[in-house]
């Protein structure tokens, strides 16, 4: 299946995971972190949010509130046929993996957010912040793009070397940021900041300390001003924003997957002593 369309993984039982890219990215960057949850016997589903893949062309013209309602579409398109569903994501995908949990919070299972990006003060970006409000406020935004650039979000230099060839010939997503892409995520990262009381799921956080796009603040907020009564957040220490392909992501994977499995198995005890 073309991964600009929608990467899908089905026929297990245990329950559906829906899984949301980042910014300018695509499902391939969901690839590995994909298989590995089929593998503990979820079926997965991580379609190309609007703007993206072989539409790109279009993230000029895309707003949050379609990323929005493209999420929701998603969601409930799984609820009529799974009852267990947990939502996942990386930088952008995160944001819509926690409005799912606003909008649904009795409905959702549980929600992992990676590198969320509530705000783009990574230490990759701090010359460019200066010029931030400048381009945002004005038509600037809609014609200069910020080049992806050295690590690429990633710490181990062997992958970086792999997804620098891979992004020259826009094989796994964008090779550019538009700043068109950031003023509509900055805005969607208002609208979720006001209203994160209302998530009530169990939430897994993961956040690197060295994230060069976004720091730990966007995950210590979140950590902050949720309602749920299971959370965790996980600091790591040997990544950088790509937490699926860099050093920690067996670590990542495998808490990812005990997380999972602690809460269907935490449901079926609960049917036994029903």
């Amino acid at each position: 299946m073309e991964l600009e369309f929608e990467l899908v993984h089905e026929c297990n039982s245990k329950g559906a995971v829906l899984l949301f890219h980042g910014l300018t990215g695509s499902p391939f960057e969901l690839k590995k972190y994909a298989r590995f949850l089929f593998k503990q016997g979820y079926d997965i589903f991580a379609p190309c949010l609007p703007g993206h893949g072989d539409r790109a062309f279009e993230i000029y013209t895309v707003k949050y509130q379609d990323w929005l309602s493209f999420a929701k579409e998603k969601f409930l398109n799984l609820s009529e046929k799974y009852e267990d569903i947990f939502v996942s994501g990386i930088c952008l995908g995160a944001v819509l993996g926690l409005s799912l949990g606003i909008e649904f919070p009795k409905k959702i299972k549980g929600i992992v957010p990676c590198s969320t990006t509530l705000y783009l003060d990574g230490w990759r970006l701090p010359w460019y912040n200066c010029l931030m409000p400048l381009g945002l406020a004005t038509i600037i935004r809609f014609y200069y793009n910020y080049p992806e650039c050295e690590p690429y979000g990633i710490k181990n230099e062997k992958t970086r070397a792999v997804v620098k060839k891979l992004l020259a010939k826009s094989e796994v997503g964008m090779n550019e940021f538009p700043m068109t892409g950031f003023y509509e995520l900055l805005k969607l990262s208002k609208v979720i900041r006001k209203n994160l009381s209302n998530i009530e799921a169990p939430v897994l956080l993961f956040h690197s300390k060295e994230d060069d796009l976004t720091s730990t603040k966007s995950a210590e907020i979140v950590y902050n001003k949720i309602s749920s009564k299971d959370k965790e957040k996980i600091i790591l220490y040997d990544s950088y924003h790509m937490i699926f392909y860099d050093n920690e992501k067996e670590f990542v994977f495998n808490k990812i997957a005990e997380f999972l499995n602690s809460h269907i198995e935490l449901k079926n005890k609960e049917l036994i002593y029903a």
